[in-house]
């Protein structure tokens, strides 16, 4: 009688190592434990440079009302306070552009126009002594956004996407109806603040300026989302890559 010999084991492979990260998190295929953790730190990285930008861009028009109640509250010329807050504006205004060039190396183009504007029209309203020149201000400037934007749709070129840069994708009818609405939002504000200005007080336009545009601006512009996910830009599937 025959001896059958013992069956050979079967190969199985050996399970793939894993290797872990410090933090105990286990990166996808490929990716470096470096990589994995700065992916994880990103969204921090990024809701605290949204929050300065915002504090930067929102700061000195918030000096300014802050400067202007001070002063009509403490000066024997209530007429006088809207000097001490454009004073007050400007210096904030320099000082929030010097930090958006030292914090991300680089000022956007509307916040750089916007405060030329404020440096050129309050340095005239304090040597003149006449607030009508920053509260014109603002008109000049929403109506030059809205004529830039204008001038680019006719060319073919959607300013707006550079403005915007990397932070929205979207499909070029997407880009040309956003621009479109933008422009014609400008125009609107332009002459809702023609309308402020002219017809009330100097103290009024100020607190409309922080309590009427800015809350008129953010509701238009969370408006915009539908259009935005309507047009949006396909991205690409790394499916089977």
């Amino acid at each position: 009688m025959s001896v059958q010999p013992p069956p050979a084991p079967s190969r199985t492979d050996p399970a793939p190592l894993t290797r872990t990260s410090s933090a105990g998190a286990t990166p996808g295929p490929g990716t470096p434990p470096a990589t994995a953790a700065a992916g994880e730190a990103s969204p921090h990285a990024s809701a605290n440079a949204s929050l300065g930008k915002l504090l930067i861009e929102l700061g000195p028009l918030i000096v300014f009302f802050l400067a202007n109640y001070w002063a009509g509250t403490h000066l024997p010329s209530p007429r006088d306070a809207i000097f001490w807050g454009t004073g007050a504006f400007m210096i904030a205004t320099a000082v929030a552009l010097i930090a958006s060039r030292v914090l991300w190396g680089r000022i956007p183009v509307m916040p750089l126009v916007s405060g030329a504007l404020v440096l050129v029209f309050g340095g005239l309203t304090l040597y003149l002594k006449n607030e009508v020149f920053i509260m014109v201000k603002p008109t000049i400037l929403y109506t030059l956004f809205a004529l830039v934007l204008f001038a680019g749709l006719a060319r073919g070129i959607p300013l707006l996407r550079y403005a915007l840069g990397s932070a929205v994708a979207l499909t070029e009818t997407g880009w040309r109806l956003l621009t479109i609405r933008w422009a014609a939002f400008f125009l609107v504000l332009a002459a809702l603040n023609e309308l402020v200005w002219r017809t009330t007080s100097a103290d009024f336009w100020i607190k409309f300026k922080l309590f009427g545009f800015l809350p008129l601006t953010v509701a238009f512009a969370v408006l915009q989302t539908g259009l935005m996910k309507r047009h949006a830009a396909p991205t690409e599937s790394n499916d089977g890559v």
